[in-house]
């Protein structure tokens, strides 16, 4: 059962979703499907195809917007990091959410966490390696929300593929009743990854990002010629520091989801993998991820 199409509610305190949702699905019976895309805001058109994906495949779509701060090390951007509550409303008024979820911190934390959440493996590389303690605060919240909303699917995007590998794998071992649902990169015309950071860069570091997409396109094109992780890695960075303003974090080969390393001598066009080509790059202070997976 559809809920009906109407403006969406805003709503702040865990025991009012709560009560909502649990209103819908007394009203639609055992057809009852919940739909949840968890979100720390500053919507753009990546977030409004997880949106609109849930509204097309639930009766209610439920969006969450929530600066966690936990998943925030020292001297990263959680005071500055871009909030518009006007137009994350909007945004998901047109993409199709019934409910939009909007806490306080006091509200999702109102004493500090004694629980802690950690995924081991996965959550080693990449961002995990460069950000230590990112994931453990992104599985706490991921929890919490999931616990809360008890969806039927939870919809998340590519852009962080580390992330849905650490999320798919939590609940696979915790046995939680949800459907992850990854979904597609959305880019912009010239092929930036949408990210709520983009806003962060100035004409000219936005212009040097693109490299980074036009560096993974041409990943296909270098597997095909027999390429090896090592041999592929290396093709992306001497890319990607053709750019002067690009300060290289990490560029990896990987298999997917596992996220293990690859044989060092095997061309990848012979993995038996799905393969993941992960990169973050700074320009300026603003962090970027991108990737693709192959296979």
């Amino acid at each position: 059962m559809k809920m009906t199409v109407a403006a969406p509610e805003v709503v702040r305190t865990i025991a009012d979703l709560r009560s909502k949702i649990a209103e819908y699905r007394l009203r639609a019976g055992p057809a009852a499907k919940v739909g949840f895309v968890p979100t720390m805001g500053y919507l753009h058109e990546g977030h409004a195809s997880l949106i609109r994906r849930s509204a097309a495949e639930n009766g209610l779509t439920v969006l969450s917007v929530f600066v966690n701060p936990l998943q925030f090390g020292p001297n990263e951007d959680f005071e500055r990091y871009p909030r518009d509550e006007k137009r994350d409303y909007a945004v998901a008024a047109e993409a199709g959410a019934n409910l939009i979820f909007m806490p306080q911190v006091e509200e999702m934390y109102p004493r500090p966490m004694q629980t802690s959440i950690s995924v081991r493996g996965v959550t080693e590389r990449l961002c995990g390696a460069s950000r230590p303690g990112h994931f453990d605060g992104v599985a706490v919240v991921v929890t919490k929300l999931l616990n809360i909303v008890a969806p039927d699917r939870a919809y998340f995007g590519l852009k962080d593929a580390q992330q849905v590998a650490v999320i798919s794998r939590m609940a696979e071992d915790l046995n939680m009743p949800v459907e992850i649902v990854p979904c597609p990169i959305v880019r912009d015309a010239d092929g930036l990854a949408l990210s709520s950071r983009n806003v962060y860069l100035s004409a000219e570091e936005r212009s040097q990002a693109l490299v980074l997409s036009q560096a993974l396109k041409k990943v296909p094109e270098w597997i095909e010629d027999g390429a090896t992780a090592p041999e592929l890695t290396g093709r992306i960075a001497r890319l990607i520091r053709t750019k002067p303003l690009a300060d290289i974090d990490y560029v990896e080969v990987l298999s997917y989801p596992a996220l293990e390393p690859l044989a060092e001598t095997l061309p990848l066009k012979q993995a038996r993998e799905r393969i993941l080509v992960a990169l973050a790059v700074r320009f300026g202070k603003t962090r970027l991820i991108d990737n693709v997976l192959i296979g």
